[in-house]
């Protein structure tokens, strides 16, 4: 009997989802309705369901950072990565990135219609993962779901809009509640890392926080400069010293003239991939 995780922060929105997934697929069984991003990715390596249907925005981690997250932290010993449905209530433009990188989409408000055929793909998408049980269908490793992810993140990031790129960033010098203010040079920046509310910025001469969050500082730095290699963290490219790959097959690098050791998400170790 496949199996399904569901992730809705609306009860009644998850609800009606349920009651319409039973009439188009009487024989999936619901294994959990969640309510919100993190408890999604707990749940999915808790529970490896074969189906997750997710709904984009919800509190604290959205869809689809819970999928990313969920593809990073998923390893071969879960088996097969499940078939990702998202539950979205964007605009066709959107709709087209999703189409683009062949993650299944359903519409809100859900129709009946729309999700026989999403069932329709999932039931084909599990009986070939039966069929080739000893040989794992392409599409349905970590590693290519993180790769659909990243490629639909991408497309979804809002571009530069004509904003100059910047040149100086105003922290704060004295840690997240610290009153100093000053404008450190871009050019100094090692790495930028969201914590919480805040962003941390990182430079050979110490760290300063930042209050811009990190998607908005995003289209404004030159992506030949700064590498995003998790979805919390921005390196300069030209400062990395070493990268190594643990036994679990994780990425990791360092920097020069930093002591850190960052960690590199599934989602952007294509960066590295001669590795």
């Amino acid at each position: 009997m496949p199996t399904a995780l569901i992730a809705e922060d609306e009860p009644l929105l998850a609800a009606a989802l349920q009651t319409e997934l039973a009439q188009a697929w009487p024989e999936l069984h619901i294994a959990a309705t969640v309510g919100d991003g993190a408890s999604a990715v707990r749940q999915a390596l808790a529970l490896k369901p074969d189906v997750l249907l997710f709904d984009i925005r919800m509190p604290g981690l959205s869809g689809l950072d819970a999928a990313a997250e969920l593809a990073d932290a998923w390893d071969d010993a879960h088996g097969p990565f499940p078939a990702l449905v998202f539950v979205t209530a964007y605009d066709q433009y959107a709709v087209q990135a999703f189409e683009a990188q062949a993650l299944d989409y359903v519409l809100k408000p859900v129709q009946q219609e729309r999700l026989q055929k999403t069932v329709h793909k999932l039931r084909q998408t599990l009986a070939q993962r039966a069929l080739a049980a000893t040989n794992p269908v392409a599409g349905s490793t970590p590693d290519a779901a993180a790769a659909r992810l990243r490629l639909l993140l991408d497309a979804l990031q809002p571009g530069a809009a004509a904003l100059p790129p910047l040149m100086q960033l105003q922290v704060s010098s004295a840690g997240s509640g610290g009153n100093t203010i000053r404008m450190v040079p871009v050019a100094d920046v090692l790495y930028l890392q969201a914590a919480d509310k805040y962003v941390r910025v990182v430079t050979a001469n110490g760290e300063h926080w930042l209050r811009t969050p990190l998607k908005d500082l995003l289209p404004r730095l030159d992506a030949r400069q700064f590498w995003q290699i998790h979805r919390s963290t921005l390196v300069r490219a030209a400062a990395i010293d070493t990268v190594q790959r643990d036994e679990a097959g994780k990425l990791r690098l360092t920097l020069r003239g930093c002591p850190d050791v960052l960690a590199v998400s599934r989602l952007y170790a294509h960066l590295f991939k001669a590795m």
